[in-house]
Parts: C-alpha cells; sequence; structure tokens
C-alpha cells in the first residue's frame, strides 16, 4: 500500500496548525493583532518571524503600528527596547511598482519573474539602503535584521508611543527642518543614492527630529531613472515645505541642495589630497632616513 503524502496526511496538518497556534500565541499575545496577522499573513510569514524571535532579536509582536497595501509595521518588544518590525505583504503588493525600482539598480542585477522573490528581493534591498543612509549621515530608522518578508529596524518613537508623519504633524520650525532635510538631500546625492519617492509622507517628526523612512525603492545615481526620481522628490519637498511658509520652491531647493553638495564633495577631494600628500610626505621620511643610514 503506497504510503499517504506528509502534506495530505490529516495528523501531520492537524499537528501543523497546533504548532503555528502555539508560535502565534508565543509571539503575538494579544487576540485582536493574532486575527489581523492571520487575515494578511501567511504561514511562511509567521515562520519567518518565528525566526527572528528565536535569535532573540525580540520577543513579542505587539500590534500594528502602521497600515499601508505593501506592508504593515508592528511594534516588537524585548525586555525594555522597542522594534518595529515591517512586515511586506506577498498577495497585494504592486509586483510592477517594486520592480520598475529593482531593474536598473546595478546593485540588484538578477530580477526573477515571481512574486514572492521580488518580495524578498525588495526586502533585502530596503534593508540595503538603510544601511546605505546610515553609513551617509542620514537619518534612517537603523536596520537591524531581515528575513523573507520581514524587516527589523529601530523603533522610531519616544515612551513607546511611534512618532507621527511629518504629513500628520507639521515641525514646529519648517524653515530649520527644511535646511535640515536639503543637508540630507546633498548627502544622498554624494552617496550616490536618491530615495525616489521623498514627501511629507515618508519623513517622520520624532519630537522635532527629522527621520526618513520608506526607502525601499531608493535607487543610486546610475539608475536609467535617477534624475526624473530627483527632480520628483524635489518638487514634492519643495511644495510642501513653501505651504509651510518657507520662502522656497523647486528651482530655490534644486540649486540649494546642487550648491550643498558641490561643498561636500570639494570638502571630501580636498581630504582625499591632504591623506594624499601625508602619505607621500611620510614615505619621502622613510627615504630619506634609510639613505642617512645607508651613508652612515
Amino acid at each position: 500500500m503506497k504510503e499517504q503524502n506528509e502534506e495530505t496526511n490529516p495528523a501531520h496538518e492537524k499537528k501543523s496548525q497546533e504548532d503555528r497556534i502555539i508560535k502565534e500565541e508565543r509571539l503575538i499575545k494579544d487576540e485582536n493583532t493574532r486575527s489581523v496577522f492571520n487575515q494578511v499573513f501567511d504561514k511562511a510569514t509567521l515562520t519567518a518571524v518565528y525566526e527572528l524571535a528565536r535569535k532573540k532579536f525580540f520577543e513579542e509582536l505587539e500590534f500594528i503600528i502602521s497600515t499601508g497595501k505593501e506592508g504593515n509595521v508592528f511594534r516588537c518588544v524585548s525586555g525594555k527596547n522597542y522594534y518595529a518590525l515591517k512586515i511586506f505583504k506577498v498577495n497585494t503588493s504592486d509586483f510592477k511598482h517594486m520592480t520598475e525600482y529593482i531593474t536598473g539598480d546595478e546593485r540588484f542585477k538578477e530580477v526573477r519573474n515571481d512574486k514572492l522573490e521580488i518580495i524578498k528581493l525588495w526586502t533585502k534591498k530596503e534593508f540595503r539602503n538603510l544601511e546605505d543612509f546610515t553609513k551617509a549621515r542620514i537619518r534612517v530608522p537603523l536596520p537591524i535584521a531581515w528575513n523573507r518578508n520581514c524587516l527589523l529596524m529601530e523603533f522610531i518613537g519616544k515612551d513607546g508611543e511611534a512618532a507621527l508623519r511629518v504629513k500628520d504633524k507639521p515641525f514646529a520650525q519648517p524653515e530649520k527642518q527644511y535646511k535640515i532635510l536639503c543637508e540630507y538631500l546633498s548627502r544622498m546625492v554624494n552617496a550616490k543614492l536618491i530615495h525616489a519617492d521623498l514627501s511629507e509622507y515618508n519623513i517622520l517628526n520624532n519630537n522635532e527630529e527629522l527621520v526618513i523612512i520608506d526607502v525601499g525603492q531608493a535607487v543610486t545615481t546610475m539608475h536609467p531613472n535617477a534624475r526624473e526620481f530627483f527632480e520628483r522628490d524635489i518638487q514634492n519637498l519643495s511644495k510642501y515645505f513653501a505651504k509651510q511658509g518657507v520662502d522656497t520652491d523647486y528651482d530655490k531647493m534644486y540649486s540649494e541642495v546642487k550648491t550643498l553638495a558641490d561643498k561636500l564633495k570639494e570638502k571630501a577631494s580636498d581630504k582625499k589630497a591632504g591623506k594624499k600628500e601625508a602619505k607621500t610626505a611620510r614615505r619621502m621620511k622613510r627615504k630619506n632616513e634609510k639613505e642617512l643610514l645607508l651613508s652612515a
């Protein structure tokens, strides 16, 4: 008699369901959050979340911070520390939209035409972008870990309460934040990065600290649409800050960012030249000391 396939074995299915329930109750103690999670995410996503918890990145997935078409963000906790877990939806994400930002980015050359693979690559891409933005000294949530369609990062907020988007909580001093944002944009350009979807919807007001979020679509300046994306960012931001009373428009903001970027580039060039001169001086000193030693 042929053995029954494990996947169709009722006993196996029952055990699998019991394992899922146990994992859920360990990770997600709030019943309402568990209900929402089950409605949106599959078994493989739960396994990915469980794996991050097993590796001690966090202890409990608490509740939803924000929702969107492509994913939800949950607050997680470990002891007294909070984290943000962004989970991308495999079934409802706009894959055509995602592919537009992946294809042409030289950091991610192999793109398979598969929903899950695109979501996994997008998750990896956002993690990589957060790393690159942080290295460029641009304030974004610090990336911690990623697994499949799950991205764990720094929780942005105070006393466990998540910071609001600038759209919902404008800055008290928009002129000051505008200058900070222009500085960040110039650093992006010098790091050869373009956010590609920057507006008041993707900036948090963290107790008057400007924090840029949602960087999954960010591309390098080598992307064929990089200029278009950059100009769109400038258009969106200049329009928003002008409404907040800042004396700016597209041309003024573009010019200010370019001027700052040129200054940063010049400063970096001078620093590099200084290092080269210092290296040459050290080499000449060693050579002279060697000649003196030989002639003694």
